[in-house]
């Protein structure tokens, strides 16, 4: 088995909003803002490869959306997930299986492209089945008020009008060596990969602890939709990560990938910060 994270872009947001109770005096000391109070994100994805599995976990923002969503949420440089899959030596045609976190259009958006003619959606990965949950689909399909500018349909309806999405029925198993968890709090159903490679444990964050800067247990997005729900779920993790040693990938952080947390007395810490690649090795 092998691993690469998989830098899609990255894109700015608020970052009070990213940071709700924490006053800026605080968080702007780890994550600096701009004069507008935007800070730059990652969209980081990550790839398993087992066997003939391919397996893409999110997919970024895409690129399909129009000129006034762009300025609402800007991107920064020039990455895209097609280029970042190439880096690594793959094609989008080589992916065999796309598990979404969650349906919120920062980690689903680059799943469906317009067609040559832009007169439809296609899927961007053909070969593909595309995994989510039922009540994340359900979430999607009816939002309430506080997630539905997050839930666009031009990212779902067409693979599901396409009958292109699989569903995790339960916990558990899901392949060979990744096994999902679902956590409530940033949206319902969110489900999270806890990957086996060489002995390690690797969970892909999601939303329920975007970056490095959110370790701490009062440090919660306002995006989240039950905050202590997102609270209880983090300490469980958190405590079980240090405990395992776990690698902790960051869907959001624009400057860690990875790190490990350590238990101390002010509650669990951040531990190493690194790469992922080489550190599995």
């Amino acid at each position: 088995m092998k691993l690469y994270t998989i830098h899609s872009g990255d894109f700015k947001l608020d970052g009070g909003s990213m940071f709700s109770i924490v006053p800026k005096a605080m968080w702007s000391k780890v994550y600096p803002a701009d004069e507008h109070n935007l800070c730059t994100w990652a969209l980081r994805c990550l790839l398993v490869e087992d066997g003939n599995r391919l397996v893409l976990i999110d997919t970024g923002i895409g690129s399909k959306q129009n000129d006034a969503f762009f300025r609402r949420f800007p991107l920064v440089g020039d990455r895209s997930l097609e280029g970042a899959l190439q880096q690594q030596g793959f094609c989008r045609d080589d992916i065999t299986d796309v598990f979404f976190t969650h349906l919120h259009f920062d980690h689903c958006g680059g799943a469906v492209q317009w067609n040559s003619t832009r007169s439809a959606y296609e899927p961007v990965f053909k070969n593909a089945r595309y995994w989510t949950t039922k009540a994340q689909l359900e979430a999607f399909i009816h939002p309430n008020p506080r997630e539905k500018a997050s839930f666009l349909k031009e990212n779902i309806i067409p693979l599901h009008d396409g009958g292109r999405l699989s569903f995790v029925e339960a916990e558990g198993d899901l392949f060979a060596h990744i096994r999902v968890r679902f956590y409530h709090g940033h949206t319902r159903s969110q489900m999270l990969p806890f990957i086996t490679c060489n002995g390690t444990t690797v969970v892909f964050m999601g939303d329920l602890v975007p970056s490095c800067a959110h370790v701490p247990l009062p440090w919660i997005m306002s995006y989240d939709t039950r905050p202590l729900v997102t609270l209880d779920e983090k300490e469980e993790l958190l405590n079980e990560a240090a405990d395992g040693q776990y690698v902790l990938v960051f869907a959001h952080d624009h400057y860690t990938e990875c790190c490990t947390v350590r238990h101390t007395e002010r509650g669990v810490r951040v531990g190493e910060t690194f790469s992922l690649a080489g550190s599995l090795a």
